[in-house]
Order: C-alpha cells, then structure tokens, then sequence
C-alpha cells in the first residue's frame, strides 16, 4: 500500500508539472499533450491516472479569478481530455462538480465542459447517456444565479441546440433571452442560437438590446447564418433601418460589413440597384436612402462612363409590354430603384463638390488647388449624368407621371432631381414654369365605390393626396421660381384660376379640396404674408371667397383640408383675423371629430405664434390684464352648449376639450392623432418655453402640468400613445430646465395625488384590483414627480448676469444651487406635511392609504442647511404627522429619523419658531394652515420608549386598565413595583391566564369600537409607556 501510494505521489507531481508547464505558453501545448499521452501510457491501468488525474485538477477548482494562465490550463485539459479514450469518466466527474455548492466549482465545471463539448469531433465515441447527462446538467446551470456560469453553459448547449430532437434547447434560450440581466450571457445565447423561422425575429429583436455587443453579436449571427434571400422585405428592412442608424460605430461597422460582403457581393454581385430590389424601396424608402448613403460613404458605388440619366431619354430599346402605350418612343422608363438610385447619387455629388468648394475656400496653394479640382470633377460627373437639357429633363417626367400610378414613385424622385438643375437661364425657367403650372392644374386622383360615389384617392389634405408628392412638388416650384415674391405669385394665380368655380358655387367636393390642396401648399411654404398681397387674389379675398367658405361645405374632407388652411393662413397673419379664429374655434367645438383635430392643430399653432392674448382680443373677449394676472384657475366649459363657448377664453376653451370625452374616432389615417393627445403636446409646448408666453398667467401652469401627468399616468386610453412618447422627453427636460418650473411641480403635487388617488375628493372606487392598480399607479406618479424634483438644473440655470451684463454664479452651498424655498424640496415637504396633517385622526381606509403614501414621499425630501426657518417649521410639522401614521410603526420610525436629522440640522434646536415665521413661510407657498407654536415639538412614539418597570408587571397593568373602568381587577396578585424585577410564581401564571380568556372578549369588542381612536390615546405618556411596550 505504501509504494502504491508512493508511486501515485510521484504521478501527481509529474501532472502537476506538466499543467503547470502548460500555463506559459499555448505553444508548447502540443509537446506537453505528447508528455501527459505518455505518461498515462506508462500507467498500470487507466483507473491508476484517472484517479491521480483528477485530484490533481482540485485546485484548479477554486480559482476565482480568470487569468489568462489559468485559461491555457482549462484549455489544455480539454484537449487532452477530448482526445482519450477516458472521456466518458472525466466527463462524468465533472458533471458531479456541475452541482457543487462552489459557485468558483460549478464555473470552472461548466467550462471545462463546454471546451470539451466544442472540441469533440462528431464521430467522437461518447454514449448518449452521457450526452444526455451532460444536456440534462447544463441545461440546469442555464438557470445558475452565477452569470459566468450561465455564459459556460449555453455555450456547451449550442453544439445541441441544432439538433432537431433536442427542441427543449432552443426552447430554454428563447425563454431565458429576454429575462437575462447580464450582456454576456445574451450575447452567448444569440450567438448560439441556429438558423429557424423562430429564431430569426428573436435574433433581430436583440438588435435594439441596450448592450453594444449583443447589438453587435446579433449582427453577425445575421450575417454568417441567415442568407439574404431567407429573410422577408420587413425584416431586412429592419436589420439595415437599425443597424446603419445605431448609435455605436462598432454595430454600424458590423451592419455595414453585413450589407457589402453578405448581401451587396454575395447576393447581388456588387450591383447596388440589386440590393435595393430586395429591400422594396417604394414601401421603405428611407431604408433606401441610408443604404445608398453607407455604400456612397464607403466608396462601394462604381459608376461606370456609359451610365448616366440621360441614356433613358435617347434610348430606342424595345419597351416592355404595355409601356409603349403610355410614353413617347424617345423615353425609357425607369424602376423604383433605378430612380432612388440616381437621386440619392446626383445628392451625394453635389454635397461632395459644395463640400470641396467650401474647403478649396477655406484654404490656400496646393491644398486648395486639390479641393478645387476634386469639386470640378464631381461637378462634372454630375453634369454628364443629369439629363442634358431642362427640356429633356420635363419629357421624362412627363413620360413617368402619364405611365400612370405604377410610376408614380419614380416621378416622384425624378421630380427632386430638379433641386440640382440651373434654371437661371429665361427660357428653361419659362419651360420650367409651364410645367410646374400644369402639375398645380393636375386634378386628384379619384375612384367611384360600390354606391357610385367619387372617393378622392390619398389624405385629402395635400396636393395629389400625398404628402410626399407635394413636397416634391413645391421644391421644384420654389427652385424654379427663387426669386422674392415669385412663387407667390405663380401659385396664386393658379389658386385664383382654381377657386372661381367655388367661388361661384358651381365646384364638386373634388374642385374645392384641389383648391384649397394647392392653397396650403402656398401658404405653407410662402415665406412672407406682404408677398401675398397684390397678386391675382387678395389675401382677404382668398379668405372670404375660398377658406371660410370651405370650413362651412357640407362635405367633411372639404371642411378638414379647409380648417387647415385657416390655421396656415392664421401663422401668415401679424395679428389673426376675427372671423377667421371665430370659425376655427366653432370647428373645434362643433365639427366631427376629424374635423375638431385640425381645428385643434391649428388652435394649438395660433396660441404659440400669437399668443392667447392676441386670439382673445380677436374673439372680442376683453379681459383687463390686472384681471388676467389675478386668475387663480381655468374658468369651467361647457363645450356641449355651443353658445357658452363664445365668451371664454382660448386657453379656457382649450383646457377644456383635454377632459371631453365624446370626440369621437378619428379617421384611419389619423389613428394615432386624438384631440387629447394634440392638446396635450400643445401645453407640452406652452410650459417648456413658458418663458416666451408671459400673458399666460403663472397660476395656471400647475394645473396644465398636473393634466398632463394625469394623461401620462392614465391607463384608460389606448389613443395616447403618442402623447405619452412625447410627455416622456418633455418630463426628462421640464424640470431642468428652469428653477421656476420646479415651482409649479412642487404646486402641482397635491392636487395630482388627489385626483389620482381612489376615494379621495370623491374619486370613484371599484373593485379591490381595480383599486389596488389605482394606487400603485398614484405612487408610481408620486416617485415620479419626487425624481423631477430632485433633477439637477441645466447650465443655463447656473449662471445669473449682474447690472453690467457680467455672468456670474448664484449662491452655492454642498456643490448644489440654492433655488428658493417654493422651488426646492422644503416647499414641497411642507406642503405634503400641511396636507398630512388637514386629515382629522379618524379616517377612512382610502384616506389612511393616501396619509400613509405621502408620508413615504416626504421621508425621501431633503433640507438645506441654509433654510432654518423651513427646518424649524417641519419639526413643528412632523409630531402632526407622526400622529396620522401611528398604527404604521415601520413609517413612523421614518419620521422619527427625519425628526432627529432635522434637529441636527437646526443651527438653534432650542430656539422656538416664532408665529410670524410660521405664517411668512406658509404664506409664500400659499398655504392656508393654523399652526400651534406653542405645543410640543416632541415626535409621538409609536412604539413607546418603554419605562423601567418589569415587562411581565406592564402586561397585567395593561389588562387591569383594559378589563375595569372604575377599579383594579382583584386577581392581580403580583404588585408593580417601579425599578423591581421578579419572577411570577406558577399560580401567579395560571390567574394571569385566566384572567386574559375572560377579558379577551371586551378587548377586542372596545378595540372594534374605538379602532380609529387609537392614535388619540396614545398621546398620554403613562399610557403609553405601558400600553405599547407590550406590543
């Protein structure tokens, strides 16, 4: 026995050796791989070097730390472990360190494992009981609490996870993916799952993951497994719209690697416009723009000399069937694709030529001599690839535009290819002109339904019902026309020659909305309202004969493109016209609920251009402005009683419609528009630059903003959706933004808790859920608000400028600004407190459960050392507090260390507040609270300090004082006897027993009764004392 274990003495040290050897260096792996083969051929059995060989790798089980030595080992023991006959048994061993207690034993267990599995070859000869068991093992560790261990072992499953009957692999990756927490285990997992229908989606959803390298890990495992062909238009759209966009140069370096050498060369022999083909550029055209971009950027885009726009104007090749019918035989129509392509590169060249013009500028000698001569040669690249005269340039859109609507993105993007044409010479400018006139005169495209009426084709709102033609179509007419005033006159002269069938009430529905179609095209785009006068249609005119009139057709698409014309026409205006606001707000408040969004809009546009003091002064409604500053809310609407809404207030009249509830259904197009959202996004707005609406009164900016965080918060409405994405940018710069705006949040808190909060100023309840969901999301708004409150103000706000103009730093104190009092923390503490503290001390359950809230809000606020009277006040405030919350001890022991840091902050602890401070301070947060100076500013205890009396003594007190009103319960045998200790003797015990079953019934009967009174009794120090140290 003893050479038997000599001999496995000197065997452990030689493979100990030999790993320790193999930590230098991986090469000389492969001679000490030939050292180990032999020694554990020189072994008596293979049982003998099994045995040595894995007491030896116990240590290694302990390192925690990975080291680049220590991983030369793991890798060296799983090559050689993988090549021997003995693989089974080590396996075995290591899927019994797998389940260690050892977190470090089950790491270095699951990677030795996961080496081994990557490195067997397929005929390798392991059982399937132990491939079994090594799966059914890592399978468990998928789920380890350890993330590096996790990581090892979805590595080990990826050799199965392509295994059909191993379904229950991918199934666990594609359950435990979106609950991982770590980034490396998310990028193991994606870079392991196999190609399938239901892995593709999973895989390109982790292209927004919040890591770089899982976003980037995602891409490859898009490139090396899913063939471009195997991916739908959408997804392939997705993967090029995220990825070329991502914020992070290594995942765009990656998308852009996965585009040129995966789809761009393999897929489409380097052919751009074939790429484009597979990404469907009419449906996704911005995708289309940013692929040209990246391909144009990284120089993969050849243009050959024989290509240009121009050999589809003289080529005489065979048109394809039923083309020929449409063009004229000198015109070769283009694909979708072919003219995005030849827009976005015409674009590239010339932005690289004004570039290189700029620089050749900016510089001097030979470097600008290089600049210039680069800027020469793109310019004249893009000279022979435009078509070779403005003429010919018409002729091939013309040809486009009447091939009919299968070309109508073509002619689109043929349409702003004219932004990069000269029009300076008068005779292209002439040409020019008559074809703009004649795509202002082209009439909208209609349908006839079931019924036999016309349905007019697109938006209604735009020329040709679409947004992007109009566009198109005002570029190349502002191109053609730069000069001042005449675009202006051309397109109102067109209006003039569109509007006189209206005007004589003879014009269809389809007549008005191409006139007022071509009108909002004007007047969007004119640049001035003095440019319109004097011209073949007066601006009063085209107001009175067109606008107004159209806001009052009885056809509804006729009132809609009509309201937004009056708001366009408005933003024109120095000062908005009477009539004109009379009928958008009547369009408002009375049309269908398309109509009333327009209206809105256009509302919303007015008051933030003009400003409500000017639309009221234009709806006669005269307020003085001594009487605007005074007003202390919005005046109550009646938006159902139409004649009431003519003498409020626009911002009255607006307020109102966020809380009207019968707007109705939007059309489809809108789907994501609603008049609440709009008005929403529109006071958004008004609040974030407040600084420019002084009219507004500044009493009424914490209403706005309490509505807007009800909206933010409400979970009724599935149609502000929108709204919310917007509220949620807003929220994160609102309160940073100015120090004022944290003035009106602190004002907003309360009424906000109460009118999120069930049973509070008459909220209507439900069910237990439905009220349970109502207070989470009331505190969730609470934490919400306490977050603005606490955000840090942007720089702006740290500067402040002297008499003579001088920047200089407010007062700093702990590194932080010091806003006044109604703008910090302290004002909102104290308000919460004034509000804890107006509840009376018998309340209801939906009143405890609000007390107790902002009591947990308010433990969170911070005071500053410089507001001592703010200090003194809230130890005033908190034995108030303390005594709404007593039947909470963990809350009330809260309040307590807020009572005791705030006494550590008062610079006099001992010096009372003075009424006159009390009543300065709540008077500037407008608070209306009676105070008493002269009571305790003890904390209520809760529980007690307890008394120096035996505990066992105190519980028969308690139920003596309980069990008798008038006299002291005779079976109380042992005496209470301050500062004494003594134990009860056994029939001592068993009265006090009895004594406790025949009181026990009147306790809780009076505890029943008097439940609300408790904390009122508790105020008695004796009382007290022995009262709660039982509890």
């Amino acid at each position: 026995m003893a050479e038997e274990r000599e001999e496995e003495k000197q065997l452990k040290q030689r493979i100990a050796k030999i790993l320790d050897e193999s930590r230098t260096s991986y090469a000389i792996h492969n001679r000490k791989l030939k050292e180990l083969s032999a020694l554990r051929s020189r072994c008596s059995s293979p049982l003998q070097f099994f045995s040595a060989f894995s007491k030896t790798l116990t240590p290694l089980f302990t390192l925690q730390r990975r080291v680049a030595s220590t991983d030369r080992v793991v890798r060296f023991i799983s090559i050689f472990a993988s090549a021997t006959s003995d693989c089974e048994d080590f396996l075995r061993f290591l899927l019994t360190a797998t389940a260690a207690a050892n977190k470090t034993a089950r790491f270095r267990a699951c990677q030795i494992v996961s080496e081994i599995v990557m490195r067997l070859p397929d005929d390798a000869e392991v059982s399937n009981e132990v491939w079994d068991e090594v799966i059914e093992s890592m399978m468990l560790r998928v789920r380890d609490k350890v993330p590096i261990t996790r990581t090892f072992a979805v590595r080990a499953l990826s050799r199965f996870a392509n295994d059909g009957e191993n379904s229950d692999i991918l199934d666990l990756f594609l359950d435990v993916l979106p609950i991982e927490h770590n980034a490396e285990v998310r990028k193991t997992i994606v870079l392991s799952l196999p190609p399938s229908i239901a892995t593709s989606q999973v895989i390109i959803d982790c292209t927004t993951d919040v890591s770089e390298s899982v976003r980037k890990a995602a891409y490859c495992v898009l490139a090396n497994k899913f063939p471009l062909q195997s991916l739908s238009i959408k997804l392939r759209a997705t993967i090029l719209q995220r990825g070329l966009a991502d914020r992070s140069l290594a995942v765009s370096k990656e998308c852009l690697k996965l585009m040129k050498d995966e789809w761009l060369i393999k897929c489409c022999n380097g052919d751009p416009v074939e790429l484009l083909k597979y990404l469907d550029v009419e449906t996704y055209e911005l995708v289309g723009e940013s692929v040209m971009g990246a391909l144009l950027k990284a120089g993969l885009v050849n243009l050959r000399d024989s290509e240009s726009i121009q050999e589809y104007i003289s080529s005489t090749d065979d048109k394809t069937e039923g083309n020929s019918v449409h063009c004229t035989p000198s015109i070769q129509l283009m694909e979708a694709e072919v003219a995005l392509y030849w827009r976005t590169v015409c674009r590239h060249l010339q932005n690289e030529a004004q570039a290189k013009g700029s620089d050749a500028a900016a510089t001097m000698g030979t470097e600008a001599a290089v600049y210039a001569a680069e800027a020469s040669d793109n310019n004249d690249l893009l000279e022979r690839i435009l078509p070779a005269t403005v003429s010919d340039y018409i002729d091939l859109v013309k040809a486009h535009i009447d091939a009919g609507s299968n070309y109508r993105f073509a002619s689109r993007q043929l349409l702003l290819l004219g932004a990069m044409l000269d029009f300076s010479d008068a005779t292209n400018r002439k040409v020019a002109s008559a074809f703009v006139q004649e795509l202002l005169h082209k009439p909208l495209d209609h349908e006839v339904d079931d019924d036999g009426n016309m349905v007019v084709i697109g938006d209604g709102i735009n020329l040709s019902g679409d947004r992007e033609w109009a566009d198109a179509v005002s570029g190349l007419a502002k191109k053609v026309h730069a000069a001042n005033g005449e675009f202006e006159q051309i397109v109102l002269g067109v209006v003039e020659e569109l509007a006189r069938s209206c005007r004589e009430r003879t014009a269809d529905f389809r007549q008005w909305m191409h006139s007022l179609a071509v009108t909002g095209l004007l007047l969007e785009n004119s640049k001035s309202f003095r440019w319109l006068q004097g011209q073949a249609i007066e601006p009063f005119e085209l107001l009175q004969s067109l606008l107004l009139p159209g806001a009052k057709h009885v056809h509804l698409d006729v009132q809609r493109i009509a309201a937004r014309c009056l708001g366009l026409f408005g933003l024109l205006e120095k000062k908005p016209s009477e009539e004109l606001v009379k009928q958008l707000r009547l369009s408002f408040v009375n049309g269908p609920s398309p109509i009333s969004v327009v209206a809105c809009k256009a509302l919303i546009d007015l008051v933030m251009w003009h400003g409500p003091q000017e639309l009221n002064r234009a709806l006669g409604v005269n307020f003085s402005s001594k009487g605007q500053d005074d007003k202390k809310a919005f005046s109550p609407v009646n938006l159902s009683d139409t004649g009431e809404g003519l003498n409020v207030q626009m911002l009255d009249l607006l307020y109102a419609g966020i809380d009207k509830d019968e707007w109705g259904n939007s059309l489809a197009s809108d789907e994501y528009e609603s008049v609440q959202a709009i008005l929403g996004e529109g006071f958004a707005k008004i609040l974030l630059l407040s600084e420019n609406y002084p009219s507004i009164p500044a009493s009424l900016h914490p209403f706005l903003l309490a509505k807007l965080i009800y909206l933010y918060f409400s979970n009724e409405r599935n149609d502000l959706q929108r709204l919310k994405q917007c509220l949620s940018v807003f929220f994160e710069h609102y309160p940073s933004f100015s120090v004022t705006h944290k003035k009106y949040l602190s004002k907003a808190f309360i009424p906000i808790m109460r009118s999120m909060w069930p049973g509070i100023n008459g909220n209507s309840g439900g069910s237990a859920v439905l009220l349970s969901d109502m207070r989470k999301c009331a505190v969730q708004a609470s934490r919400f608000m306490l977050q603005m409150m606490q955000a840090p103000l942007y720089e702006k706000e740290t500067a402040k400028e002297d008499e003579n103009g001088n920047s200089e730093l407010p007062e700093v104190i702990d590194g932080s600004l010091e806003p006044p009092l109604e703008c910090g923390e302290e004002g909102l503490a104290i308000r919460i407190a004034v509000e804890v503290a107006s509840f009376h001390m018998k309340k209801t359950a939906a009143e405890r459960s609000y007390v107790s809230a902002l009591c947990r809000i308010l433990i969170l606020l911070h005071f500053r050392l410089s507001e001592q009277g703010s200090i003194k006040l809230m130890r005033r405030l908190l034995s108030h507090v303390a005594g709404s919350v007593l039947a909470e001890k963990d809350l009330v022991k809260e309040l307590e260390r807020m009572a005791e840091h705030l006494k550590a902050l008062d610079r006099e602890p001992d010096q009372e507040l003075l009424q006159d401070q009390a009543n300065l301070i709540l008077g500037r947060l407008e608070l209306d609270f009676n105070l008493d100076i002269d009571g305790s500013v003890t904390m209520l205890q809760t529980p007690a300090p307890c008394s120096i009396r035996p505990p066992r003594s105190r519980r028969r007190v308690r139920r003596d004082e309980v069990s008798s009103d008038e006299e002291v319960s005779p079976t109380s045998v042992v005496p209470t006897v301050p500062g004494t200790i003594s134990m009860r003797s056994q029939r001592a015990s068993k009265t006090a027993a009895l004594t406790k079953m025949t009181v026990s019934r009147s306790v809780r009967v009076d505890s029943a009764d008097d439940e609300e009174e408790e904390g009122s009794e508790v105020t008695s120090e004796e009382d007290s004392d022995e009262s709660e140290c039982e509890g």
